[in-house]
């Protein structure tokens, strides 16, 4: 037996190239390199499965920019396009956050308090983003607080004109009430159970944003009010939210805060008013 090594025939053999693949083909005349498609965009925003999601298209459900897309394969900007499942918006724009906050009484509603009483700062600086509170809760009015760094869908939501209710619950409440800046008539009220010490708790909606409105209409008539809380805020509800808590908002609560931002986008921009409580 030869002591030889054997000769490597595969160096004899024809080597089989690089492939190079061309995904063009994916893409259509207008599309960037930043476009995806769309069945892609929606699972990846949690809406569903892959499979759903097409599902869904063809069933004619999904709407980009308005428009009713029923064709798989189309694909969109998650950075610039608008898409919706049944009406309701779906958040692309993953830089953006919303955050619900159960604010305590003793807090202002500031980023930086320049009188050294507490603010917003301890609620927001686990987060990395720059949030910012939509509206006002004045100190000693509890509730309901959204953060955010949206600043188009903030000021939707902050101001009067644009109808966003807000509910609070408050003890003493007359309605009919004429004030310096004019008169005011909230859109709902209701008693919460039995009168109490000499109390009476009630829910009242409104969607005026002037300052203190709610406790003024209460000085106004007499009864000031004793505590306050704001336990909703356009589609959001308090819940069991504790005291002094922060919560990301679900899918379903960023698509219907979303859906109404995108309703008032041909308003235009609102003139400057207060929104506190």
């Amino acid at each position: 037996m030869s002591d030889r090594p054997k000769a490597d025939k595969r160096a004899d053999r024809d080597l089989v190239p690089d492939v190079v693949i061309d995904w063009s083909s994916n893409q259509r005349s207008g599309d960037s390199a930043t476009s995806e498609r769309l069945q892609k965009v929606l699972a990846a925003a949690g809406v569903a499965s892959r499979r759903v999601c097409e599902n869904l298209i063809v069933a004619g459900r999904v709407t980009v920019n308005g428009e009713v897309v029923t064709e798989l394969g189309s694909r969109v900007e998650p950075a610039t396009d608008l898409v919706a499942v049944d009406g309701v918006a779906i958040q692309l724009d993953t830089t953006k956050r919303y955050i619900m906050l159960n604010k305590p009484t003793g807090v202002v509603s500031s980023m930086a308090d320049e009188n050294g009483r507490r603010d917003l700062r301890e609620f927001t600086r686990d987060y990395d983003e720059r949030l910012f509170n939509v509206g006002r809760l004045d100190g000693e009015t509890s509730g309901l607080l959204l953060l955010t760094n949206d600043g188009p869908l903030a000021n939707v939501l902050a101001h009067p004109r644009y109808g966003v209710e807000k509910t609070y619950i408050a003890k003493k409440l007359k309605e009919g009430i004429e004030l310096d800046d004019g008169p005011i008539a909230v859109d709902g009220a209701r008693v919460l159970g039995a009168p109490s010490k000499g109390h009476s708790m009630v829910e009242l909606t409104l969607h005026s944003g002037r300052n203190r409105i709610v406790r003024r209409m209460m000085a106004a008539v007499g009864h000031p009010v004793v505590e306050l809380v704001r336990r909703q805020f356009g589609p959001l509800h308090l819940g069991t939210l504790a005291s002094g808590q922060t919560r990301e908002l679900t899918d379903a609560e960023r698509g219907a805060l979303l859906t109404i931002s995108r309703q008032h986008e041909q308003a235009g921009p609102a003139p400057a008013e207060g929104a506190g409580a």
